[in-house]
């Protein structure tokens, strides 16, 4: 049976969208019916490892990296560093771009660099990247100025490095470029809840101590992740999971190819691009067959690499038009 779609007066369909940025404004451009369902029953994009797209060959190797690796570092650095930068970069597209093209989940890896100053807090994922957290944080709150009726789900976690006085920190840089924008924790809001609070950020910390000290911090959010680099063996783990049942709450579904060391060091001119891109098109065909809603098999957040370099995005807020025909 078909969607019933329901665009009037909703301007253009967030079907039709594609990568000039016609999804950014995607939420507000909802069916009306669907203000009244809970963010985790809704269908959302998001971006694994959101921020990788700002490291660069002079980004220094995580301490938490395998010991061969920190060697190989010290020995090679001139061919050790560029071959973890073509494993460690997820996505082009830079955090406002991503916004555009209609991600609402960032999945944001803060760390704290042994050599770093006091209190510049940077994100990781292999590699450190030359973006600092408050900036960005900041650059996400003046996007969400410009598009007041949309809302996003910001995932901080790993940490790094960080003491309890950068959490902190960190926690009151959160709350001073966010202000209001910030929603509570308690039962997952409805955009017509959200809207009506002026709220725009459902901010997930994974650090079980400070969210117990800060209201406006939410546990952190489950993430399946596969650990597989063949799209066959992701599809299958999350089939799987779906089998054993989706949380309670939010969630996300990661879509996301992962390598291990050895995976790299035996192909040291590949890099995850050309592992990922290939298989998009495979792991597309699965998303577009999943069904957000509170069915126990029913997908919330997925989030994918590359973000840009397909549909993936509008395929993902499209699903939510199977709401309209239940």
């Amino acid at each position: 049976m078909g969607a019933q779609v329901c665009t009037a007066g909703r301007g253009p369909s967030p079907s039709l969208a594609g990568a000039s940025g016609a999804n950014a404004d995607w939420m507000s451009a909802l069916c009306p019916r669907l203000w009244d369902v809970p963010l985790h029953q809704l269908s959302i994009p998001g971006s694994h490892d959101t921020m990788t797209y700002c490291l660069d060959r002079k980004s220094p190797i995580s301490p938490n990296e395998s010991r061969l690796l920190q060697l190989l570092a010290k020995v090679v650095p001139c061919l050790t560093q560029p071959v973890v930068l073509k494993w460690s970069v997820t996505q082009a597209l830079n955090v406002t771009e991503q916004l555009d093209a209609g991600v609402r989940y960032l999945d944001l890896r803060v760390a704290h660099m042994l050599e770093g100053s006091a209190r510049n807090l940077h994100f990781v994922h292999m590699m450190y990247t030359t973006a600092l957290v408050e900036d960005t944080l900041t650059e996400i709150s003046e996007w969400l100025e410009n598009h007041p009726r949309e809302v996003v789900i910001l995932a901080c976690r790993n940490f790094d490095g960080m003491t309890a006085d950068l959490h902190e920190y960190l926690v009151t840089c959160i709350k001073n470029i966010f202000g209001d924008m910030l929603c509570p924790r308690g039962e997952v809001p409805t955009l017509r809840q959200l809207w009506a609070r002026g709220q725009q950020v459902v901010l997930s910390y994974d650090d079980e101590c400070a969210v117990r000290r800060h209201r406006q911090l939410w546990p952190a959010i489950p993430y399946w992740w596969g650990n597989q680099v063949k799209p066959e063996k992701l599809v299958r783990y999350l089939e799987q999971m779906q089998r054993c049942g989706r949380p309670g709450g939010l969630f996300v579904a990661g879509i996301n190819l992962t390598e291990n060391l050895q995976y790299i060091l035996a192909h040291p001119a590949a890099s995850l691009r050309k592992v990922t891109v290939p298989s998009l098109p495979y792991l597309s065909t699965w998303v577009r067959e999943q069904s957000p809603g509170p069915g126990p098999q029913c997908i919330n957040i997925i989030a994918g690499d590359f973000i840009g370099a397909d549909t993936f995005v509008s395929d993902v807020i499209r699903l939510n038009e199977k709401l309209l025909s239940c």
